[in-house]
């Protein structure tokens, strides 16, 4: 149930009071204290023991009778990356697209767009001003010192903050141009193949992520290649299979499936097993808003731009190398890969574990040539966003070799969905008590931090749209909303005790 200090201060009080009780929160097994490191396998350092064999089970179930048809779709997926990889090689940064935010009212051409939709990454510049952002990391520095204990990683030389609720995340989440970015980054990219969808692409919602502040030299949060959303859930069938999300690459067609249809996402299940940090909601983009002025190789983000790596990642699993003494080219030619058949079938999922994110490395992944293909974006100023779909490849740099600080804050763009809102509930319940969001790990968190945002400020500093992405106001559906959009934001409503 809401606090006391929520209901008084909601604008639709009569309405909220009677549904109140009629608000349904699921409630997942509590989680333990933690942090960012507890999320992937290379950072908290713990053993993994080979997957159960379901899995192997559950491999041999995804291609029965398409085996044929999955290794010709193998050779295509092999030719084509061998060509992709030269041309992110060759380009490095500059293969990444970037806009100005003051450009997006006039509309994005169709080139550009299909070149964001292909690379799966995008550099918006100017969207909040730079003094503000500057002034964002200057808050935050000055909330930590006021709480000395707060959590972080590495514990002796903090990178990552265990921060939800401070007062600078509130407000550039709830930004104006932050949502109107949000809006676009959905709408403009993502659609729905069915009008019915459970789905709104144009109301933003806030998640509460973390954020960074880096310092010169550092090189314990070196964060390899990983895609977030899950890991083991991409294959099996009560995880992304709810949705039938990827049922074109396990088809041998790859070529017809789109990234870019949330119609199945709605459906998915990203965390079947309650990870720290592993993301239960829908975040059709993540991001984060750049608080200083960073460039290659100073602590900053790489993406594999090109989501293609999708198909690959799903696929690599069934497929083995036939003579692994081979080197370099030797190696990756498609003749010498096979289909890996019932007799030879592994547990493997090279790099997916239970309750950790996706990770992935040249041994791994070889065709990807990561270590040669993963590429830093451009230069970034405070107030800039970068935005990356939820299936791309991203690392952060292995040492921060630059002169000062890179600091960002982590935004994801959620779409309202019937999952979403079921997270929007705990996640607001969250905000009111100070205590970490539903995906992260628990404890305290800021519960007891001096100077911590309450209820009454936010809606002191946050507009309407800002307040209805928090779950605090009722959601207004467009005029021109699709049957499903508006029927799961007045679902959405109901949820979250806001008819």
């Amino acid at each position: 149930m809401l606090r006391s200090s929520f209901i008084k201060a909601s604008p639709v009080l009569p309405r909220l009071q009677r549904c109140l009780a009629t608000v349904q929160t699921p409630k997942p097994a509590p989680k333990r204290q933690g942090d960012i490191s507890d999320s992937f396998v290379s950072l908290s350092g713990a053993e993994q023991a080979p997957l159960p064999d379901r899995f192997r089970q559950l491999k041999l179930e995804l291609v029965r009778g398409r085996e044929k048809e999955i290794a010709a779709s193998w050779t295509r997926l092999l030719r084509t990356l061998q060509r992709e990889n030269e041309v992110i090689a060759k380009k490095g940064p500059a293969v990444i697209p970037q806009v100005e935010f003051s450009d997006l009212d006039n509309g994005l051409n169709n080139e550009l767009k299909q070149e964001i939709k292909k690379r799966g990454v995008v550099v918006v510049h100017g969207v909040i001003p730079e003094s503000e952002a500057r002034g964002y990391k200057t808050r935050v520095e000055e909330y930590v010192k006021k709480n000395p204990h707060t959590r972080a990683f590495p514990a002796h030389d903090p990178q990552v903050y265990e921060l939800y609720w401070s007062e600078s995340q509130i407000k550039a989440r709830s930004h104006p141009s932050m949502l109107k970015l949000q809006k676009h980054l959905m709408s403009d990219f993502w659609h729905t193949s069915s009008p019915n969808a459970p789905i709104s692409l144009d109301i933003p919602l806030s998640y509460a992520d973390r954020l960074r502040i880096r310092q010169p030299g550092d090189a314990a949060f070196a964060l390899g290649p990983h895609i977030d959303g899950g890991s083991v859930e991409r294959w099996d069938k009560d995880g992304y299979g709810r949705g039938h999300v990827y049922d074109r690459v396990f088809e041998g067609r790859w070529e017809k499936y789109d990234a870019w249809d949330a119609s199945g996402r709605v459906d998915a299940v990203n965390d079947l097993h309650n990870g720290l940090g592993a993301c239960s909601a829908f975040r059709a983009w993540q991001g984060w808003v750049s608080m200083s002025k960073v460039g290659p190789e100073e602590g900053t983000l790489l993406t594999y731009p090109l989501m293609l790596s999708t198909v690959y990642t799903l696929l690599r699993p069934f497929f083995r190398p036939l003579d692994t003494t081979k080197k370099g080219d030797a190696f990756l030619d498609e003749k010498n890969w096979t289909f890996t058949g019932d007799a030879d079938m592994t547990s493997d999922l090279q790099g997916a574990y239970p309750g950790h994110g996706q990770e992935l490395n040249d041994e791994l992944h070889p065709h990807l040539e990561l270590s040669r293909t993963m590429t830093h974006v451009p230069e970034i100023s405070p107030g800039a966003f970068v935005a990356w779909h939820c299936d791309t490849i991203h690392a952060v740099d292995k040492v921060h070799k630059g002169h000062s600080d890179s600091s960002v804050l982590y935004i994801p763009v959620c779409p309202v969905t019937d999952l979403n809102a079921q997270y929007l509930v705990r996640q607001r319940q969250a905000f009111l008590d100070g205590t970490p969001g539903p995906d992260f790990p628990g404890g305290d968190g800021e519960s007891k931090h001096i100077g911590r945002p309450t209820e009454e400020m936010v809606r002191r500093w946050v507009n309407a749209e800002g307040r209805q992405a928090m779950g605090l106001d009722r959601l207004i559906a467009s005029p021109s909303a699709l049957p499903g959009a508006r029927q799961v934001v007045e679902r959405f409503n109901a949820t979250l005790g806001l008819i």
